[in-house]
């Protein structure tokens, strides 16, 4: 065997390997790192349509905030998933905003972290809507 040069074509060998895991552990991670922030977008997204959902349903003349709350939950369960549904937390209350009877529901929950462990992180949102005069 004859001693190889260092910058001969043989002392390259194998570096395309290393190479190529190194970067596709960085591309990997960066790729879970989007789908992350994607989700817990979605997610925030729903909950705040279905807050909004429930806080008008909930400001009809004929209904409460029993109503809200349970129509808001049902809206969650339905977009993300029952377990989901199930892990949030519901208000619902009559307020005053600038003189106006309005009815609030806020949606308060564990923060959807699939592929980053994190501590414990949540998520609130709330959604508003006019009173209908009863």
């Amino acid at each position: 065997m004859a001693p190889t040069d260092p910058g001969s074509a043989a002392s390259d060998a194998g570096n395309s390997t290393v190479e190529f895991t190194l970067v596709s552990v960085l591309l990997v991670s960066l790729f879970l790192l989007v789908m992350q922030v994607g989700f817990v977008l979605h997610t925030r997204n729903v909950l705040v349509a279905s807050a909004q959902e429930g806080a008008r349903y909930g400001a009809n003349a004929d209904r409460g905030t029993n109503d809200a709350r349970e129509r808001t939950r049902e809206s969650v369960a339905t977009a993300l998933s029952p377990t989901v549904a199930g892990r949030m937390d519901y208000t619902a209350r009559e307020v005053v905003r600038d003189g106006v009877l309005t009815m609030e529901v806020q949606v308060a929950g564990p923060l959807p972290l699939v592929f980053v462990p994190a501590g414990p992180l949540r998520l609130t949102v709330q959604g508003h809507a006019l009173e209908e005069r009863r």
